[in-house]
């Protein structure tokens, strides 16, 4: 070996100081609420535990996670605080999320039954927060069986109710008139927990709301895709992006006008060229449906991916500027430069940015973290 460090082949970049940035900025927007910092899917592709450990130093006073195999990783990570676990299938134990202090979600009177029961077998009070349909229609209990689950729910004696809760479905639209209908049925549904008996806190804004809402903050709010720095809504807000997607040139090469690249010879070169290949493609988070149409930042300047996205790897055209093998090649990052952004790449293929950096979790994808580690 010649002492020369290997460049990446296929890295995320993950900057904990504009995370911690993020979830105090965002914080600060609901200063008489709760902050969940929402870490379910691996931190969107960050990285859960890092993520959340960064979140708490920052302010956030729970952490969100899908599953209660995710909040009990958490625990396992040493994180203290609350956590709330919302979906799981018919038959989960939750026995261990009960003995390890994690906050589950109930939608119907099942899932009732079974926190109840692994509450029993532990010997300790479940702590639930009780979810409502306000015109999502995914999980949370139909309003025709609300009465019925707050009911059930004030008489069971080893559960306490913390929370009733619900998700919008159109707060990234503002001035939608969808959310204030769901608003509305969240107050109804309020009124029926506190007419059985409960009397628990509310928490219904995700990061569009957050931001857009404030009469929504309530007594807890929910960032998720605003703490990786990708803003939900066209208002400006101050959030920096998080991840930095990045490889390196493998190989350069000239070729002469007339010859094409890459799987069904989809791109053709007009005059003499020099390209440079990366060793990044679709198995590595790279949309196939990006071939012929989108940049990477490499050697001080966007250039053109040209050719069909490979399983592997990438060709980008560089004309006839030298560019290296080993020379950095940034995919997306936070656009401060002028390179491409998670964001650009979502608007391209048709989709959102969430599911570019979730899209990160993968085997090959590497991650690196930088800013302060405490």
């Amino acid at each position: 070996m010649n002492g020369v460090m290997a460049a990446p082949r296929a890295e995320v970049v993950i900057d904990l100081d504009n995370l911690r940035h993020n979830v105090a900025h965002l914080a600060a927007l609901a200063p008489n609420a709760d902050t969940m910092a929402v870490v379910k899917a691996d931190g969107y592709g960050h990285g859960a535990v890092e993520v959340a450990r960064a979140a708490v130093e920052a302010g956030a006073t729970w952490l969100g996670s899908c599953s209660l195999a995710e909040a009990l990783a958490l625990r396992a990570a040493g994180l203290t605080v609350p956590i709330l676990a919302w979906l799981d299938p018919p038959g989960t134990d939750y026995a261990p999320g009960v003995e390890q202090d994690v906050d589950l979600a109930a939608s119907s009177l099942t899932q009732l039954e079974e926190i109840a029961a692994a509450a029993d077998r532990v010997g300790k009070r479940a702590r639930v927060h009780l979810k409502i349909d306000t015109g999502l229609s995914r999980s949370g209990c139909p309003a025709g069986r609300w009465s019925e689950l707050v009911e059930r729910a004030a008489k069971t004696h080893n559960v306490e109710v913390h929370s009733i809760w619900s998700h919008l479905a159109v707060a990234d639209e503002i001035g939608h008139r969808g959310t204030d209908a769901q608003a509305e049925r969240f107050d109804d549904a309020y009124r029926e927990a506190l007419a059985a008996g409960l009397d628990p806190r509310r928490h219904i804004a995700n990061s569009a709301a957050l931001i857009t809402r404030p009469d929504l903050h309530l007594d807890l709010v929910r960032p998720g895709i605003a703490i990786y720095g990708l803003n939900p809504v066209p208002v400006p807000t101050d959030l920096r992006p998080v991840m930095t997607f990045r490889s390196a040139v493998a190989l350069t090469k000239r070729i002469p006008a007339g010859e094409s690249v890459s799987y069904g010879l989809s791109w053709t070169a007009r005059d003499d060229t020099n390209l440079a290949l990366v060793p990044v493609g679709y198995a590595d988070g790279v949309p196939r449906s990006l071939s012929n149409r989108m940049d990477v930042w490499l050697a001080g300047r966007r250039r053109p991916v040209v050719g069909r996205v490979c399983m592997d790897q990438v060709v980008v055209d560089c004309g006839d500027d030298a560019v290296a093998e080993g020379d950095e090649v940034v995919l997306f990052g936070s656009g401060d430069r002028g390179e491409p952004t998670a964001r650009e790449w979502a608007d391209t293929t048709g989709t959102i940015d969430y599911e570019i950096v979730t899209g990160m979790y993968r085997p090959r994808v590497t991650r690196k973290y930088v800013g302060t580690r405490r």
